[in-house]
């Protein structure tokens, strides 16, 4: 997909965050609150769960993505032990069983699928990783196990967004997760935190215009200064 020079995909993520693609079979509805839960979270009984899993189960590809963004670690088990290749089932937008979990931040189902054989590098259509997903919702857990099993600190969307820039983004400081996420990436050794967008934004200048936590950036930019060049 080509995109113009100006195209700020980071805008369109901040305006449509509710139309995040989530995948055919997603009961996804809008935004979430600040626990990470949906409402379709809080009030399906186990009962709603085992029905739909009946319904899906002539489905496994369709079966195991939809386990993977509910959290339903015992079916995925049984679906790999069953036909290990389904680690690698996409929906129509490119999500993985692991962008659903890394989204859901859901980090045993997402270990399971790693220990399976998940890309942890895969991209959906609009060049998203795992990490991106993660990083998007401030799942600090979930990035540090995806990091650990060699997620691409640097990779950029479409729209050339870094997980970096996604964790800058949130304007808001209510939820501790953010600024542990940010923490987490402008650690990593190989991080190229100057990294820009589509638009021409680093992910610490986006940082000072929208989040609460630029100063995290201008810690790690005074002890890069003071180390001698290679």
């Amino acid at each position: 997909m080509e995109f113009p020079d100006d195209f700020n995909q980071l805008e369109l993520i901040n305006t449509h965050s509710h139309l995040i693609p989530r995948g055919a079979n997603s009961h996804w509805t809008g935004s979430k609150d600040e626990e990470g839960e949906t409402e379709d979270e809080e009030v399906h009984s186990e009962e709603w769960y085992l029905q739909k899993e009946e319904s899906l189960k002539d489905k496994p590809a369709e079966l195991i993505l939809w386990a993977a963004e509910n959290n339903r670690v015992s079916t995925v088990h049984r679906l790999l032990s069953a036909e290990v290749s389904l680690v690698h089932s996409s929906d129509d937008d490119a999500y993985t069983p692991l962008h659903r979990a890394a989204y859901s931040n859901h980090t045993a189902v997402a270990a399971s699928l790693l220990a399976a054989g998940s890309k942890v590098n895969s991209r959906t259509v609009d060049g998203w990783t795992p990490l991106h997903s993660a990083c998007r919702w401030g799942h600090v857990a979930m990035a540090t196990l995806l990091l650990h099993h060699g997620a691409d600190v640097n990779a950029q969307t479409n729209g050339g967004l870094t997980p970096l820039h996604l964790a800058a983004s949130h304007s808001s400081s209510a939820k501790s997760d953010w600024r542990h996420t940010l923490e987490l990436l402008l650690s990593q050794r190989h991080l190229k935190a100057g990294l820009r967008s589509y638009s021409g934004e680093s992910a610490s200048e986006l940082a000072r215009r929208s989040g609460p936590y630029h100063f995290l950036f201008e810690m790690v930019e005074d002890c890069a200064s003071i180390l001698p060049s290679l």
